[in-house]
């Protein structure tokens, strides 16, 4: 009975220090996994932020580029850029163009939203009360068109935001710093309406280093930056810019308000700084559950197991050891996997970087160099539907590169059914396939201008080899046009000489040339294959790809 006894007591004593050790281990995991799980979701959270402001600022300036030369004088001004500025986004709540007007401008202003049909074609203040403009001895800002129009936005065509406290400032940092600038949060549309933030960017006149005007899109501040669905582990809220000790905060039905935080209020978990509209602004997270509490009821329930399961020794040690394993190995998964995430968040972000440069380089050089806006805009949505196709035919391949071959079938090439095509069926990478599809775009929109002197449409052909082995193997391409010369064929445009001569040997690491035979139109590319096909991102993207291996673990 002593022996008895003392076994079973020193069962009791293992069973107790065991049941102690998995409580302990299963809280410590918990929290582990918890604060690993949090932080990776406030990342891609402010991550996504981020990439959604600076879309938003991106479309300001381009719908600013497709300006021209802005008369501020007229009321219709955002009519011709509808297609445009819905191509983008549309979650914008009002867009406006704000005219900066001089004092002998004003009748002339009002004259013209008479004639545009707005239900008060006078210039007012912004709050909508008469305004004595014959004391105006200095430039103001006027509402002159808005989009969408309807009884709630055209009531805004003709008031004056030089004196509103919020956007008034707002416009005039944009005048002075000469670019994008938002607003602090205000109320949109109404005293009363949805809580939204304003970005203004200034319009300039060709030649002009004064500014014309404004133009400006609100956003609601609910969906720009507080938005997280209900299963998220975290309530984001933003920082007041003017009152450090307040913060907005949305609801679940996107209502935003504002309060104050008490002494007693708990600290936010993280803060994180996203940038918008050449400012700085700071969302705070917090919580929604109470990790340490989660973890020490699961401690609490291990310990329970083990004391329960005490009696059983092998039992026991083969139920710790195998969840033990288990445990540890799946949180080694769920580390790699959150570093995965990192790394292919990461990769996203410089693609996504590197096209919207594109893009914005595409749409400046465009619309700098057109001398006719139809033609520039014929010209902008080839381009961008050019890049378009290829980032299409890269997320087929994972990113892993496209077929050469590809680039002609796409519907992006025009007069794609007259170019014979001719090479091996390699593979380019990622950013090859980029440069070298605006550069089959541009050669391609250029090769069709009508009939030849000696009345035949031009006949392209497409030709490309590899030459040479190992690193010293070199790309080289040849179109040719024949049947046209230099008096039928239509000269390239600046930004398409730009692209044939600089930016597509550049971009791949070799040289170009374009001439003319007696029969041809000849261009010319020679370049590294190294750099056509690039191997190391190619590696990249498939390490990136590649399955986790399954954390399962391994039996007895």
């Amino acid at each position: 009975m002593v022996r008895l006894g003392f076994v079973i007591g020193f069962v009791a004593v293992i069973g107790v220090l065991l049941s102690g050790l998995a409580a302990w281990r299963a809280h410590d995991q918990e929290l582990t996994i918890d604060r690993i799980a949090l932080s990776r979701a406030i990342d891609v959270h402010a991550s996504l932020v981020q990439e959604r402001l600076i879309e938003r600022e991106l479309l300001a300036r381009v719908a600013s580029g497709l300006f021209g030369s802005p008369a501020a004088v007229r009321a219709n001004m955002l009519h011709p850029l509808r297609a445009s500025i819905y191509a983008f986004k549309t979650d914008f709540v009002v867009a406006t163009w704000v005219a900066r007007l001089q004092p002998d401008e004003l009748a002339q202003a009002e004259a013209a939203m008479a004639s545009a049909g707005f239900p008060n074609p006078h210039i007012r203040s912004f709050d909508d009360t008469a305004r004595d403009l014959r004391s105006l001895d200095e430039p103001i800002d006027v509402v002159m068109d808005v989009e969408p129009k309807n009884a709630e936005t055209s009531a805004f065509v003709g008031r004056s935001l030089d004196e509103h406290p919020i956007l008034g400032p707002m416009l005039d940092r944009a005048m002075q710093t000469k670019t994008s600038v938002v607003s602090d949060p205000v109320n949109l549309l109404r005293p009363d309406g949805p809580i939204g933030l304003v970005i203004a960017t200034p319009v300039f006149p060709d030649g002009n280093e004064k500014a014309a005007g404004f133009i400006t899109f609100s956003y609601r501040l609910a969906s720009l930056m507080l938005t997280n669905d209900e299963l998220s582990l975290f309530s984001v809220v933003l920082k007041n810019p003017r009152n450090p000790a307040s913060e907005w905060i949305a609801d679940d039905s996107g209502n935003v308000t504002s309060r104050l935080r008490q002494a007693a209020d708990p600290v936010p978990l993280v803060l994180r700084t996203v940038t918008f509209g050449g400012r700085d602004w700071s969302l705070a997270y917090y919580p929604k559950t109470n990790a340490v509490l989660r973890a020490q009821r699961l401690a609490a329930v291990v310990a329970a197991i083990g004391l329960a399961l005490t009696s059983i020794i092998c039992g026991l040690f083969g139920y710790v050891a195998y969840n033990n394993l288990r445990l540890s190995r799946e949180i080694q998964v769920r580390i790699s996997f959150e570093r995965r995430l990192t790394a292919v968040i990461d990769e996203l972000n410089h693609r996504v970087k590197n096209i919207l440069a594109v893009i914005q380089s595409i749409v400046t050089r465009t619309l700098r160099h057109g001398s006719d806006i139809e033609v520039a805009r014929e010209l902008l949505i080839g381009r961008i539907h050019a890049m378009s196709n290829v980032v299409s035919l890269l997320s087929e391949s994972q990113w892993q590169g496209v077929k050469l071959r590809g680039l002609f079938e796409a519907r992006a090439i025009p007069n794609a059914e007259r170019i014979a095509v001719d090479g091996p069926d390699i593979i380019v990478s990622a950013r090859a396939a980029q440069s070298l599809s605006l550069l089959f775009f541009e050669l391609a929109s250029h090769s069709d201008e009508g009939l030849s002197l000696v009345g035949k449409h031009p006949h392209v052909v497409a030709h490309w080899s590899v030459e040479g082995d190992g690193g010293e193997s070199m790309f080289r391409f040849r179109w040719e046009e024949f049947n046209t010369s230099a008096a039928t064929r239509r000269e390239d445009s600046d930004f398409g000489i730009i692209l044939l001569d600089r930016v597509a040997p550049e971009a791949l690491g070799g040289v170009s040339k374009r001439y003319f035979t007696e029969v041809s139109y000849v261009y010319e590319l020679a370049a590294p294959m190294e750099t056509v096909v690039d191997m190391t991102e190619r590696g990249r993207t498939l390490q990136i790809s590649a399955p986790i291996k399954s954390a399962t673990p391994s039996s007895r």
